[in-house]
């Protein structure tokens, strides 16, 4: 009789682990190096400090990070089925396409990528969310406007929710920036956690608002 107590204790004590995780919003990002903490101590980068945030507000959000620094649309092609599979997110939030850019992909391909980024994503019931990243202009004003344009295109055909860029205010002040002026520094980080705490928030909640 004991022995059956004990059983059933661990039962619900699994059940409830088990809802418990269920019951998370699991966001899985899917970045480059802006996401990854490029020259940085992991306990510095921003999705570190957010996550950290999240759990000290006791928010029920984990955050997956699969940034990779120097990651394109095409290289996360190739791994996003495993990541869905492995992780089963209720939500992914895709940072790409810098590196795209930079390297001057065609516009009609780093589309093509990212629909279908969002496309399997959505597939496997994850809500998506399309940050709208920008460039340098060094390949011209029109490469440059064509290439931010293909966020809000992408968005629109699959119904995507449109983040705004954590480093539109950042790229612009010096002091923030790694000596290489492309990537954020340490002081960066907890500015951008606390834009993307907000602009996570504004996702969930236009979420929310859809169900309701």
């Amino acid at each position: 009789m004991t022995r059956f107590f004990l059983n059933s204790a661990v039962v619900i004590m699994l059940t409830c682990l088990s809802f418990t995780t269920i019951a998370k919003d699991k966001i899985l990002l899917i970045g480059d190096s802006l996401s990854a903490g490029y020259g940085l101590e992991q306990e510095e980068a921003w999705v570190h400090l957010l996550q950290n945030k999240y759990n000290k507000k006791d928010n029920d959000i984990i955050i997956i990070n699969t940034a990779i620094s120097g990651q394109t649309t095409d290289n996360a092609l190739l791994k996003i089925d495993t990541w869905l599979e492995t992780h089963q997110p209720s939500h992914v939030l895709i940072e790409l396409g810098g590196n795209d850019g930079i390297r001057g992909f065609p516009i009609k391909i780093l589309q093509k990528h990212l629909t279908e980024l969002v496309t399997k994503s959505q597939a496997q019931g994850a809500q998506v969310a399309l940050m709208e990243i920008q460039i340098p202009p060094n390949l011209g004003a029109r490469y440059t406007k064509m290439f931010t344009d293909s966020y809000d295109k992408v968005a629109k055909a699959t119904n995507a929710y449109l983040m705004p860029y954590f480093m539109s205010q950042i790229a612009v002040e010096p002091e923030l920036m790694q000596n290489d002026n492309l990537h954020p520094n340490a002081q960066a980080q907890p500015i951008i956690k606390d834009f993307m705490y907000v602009e996570i928030n504004k996702w969930l909640q236009s979420l929310e608002s859809l169900d309701s």
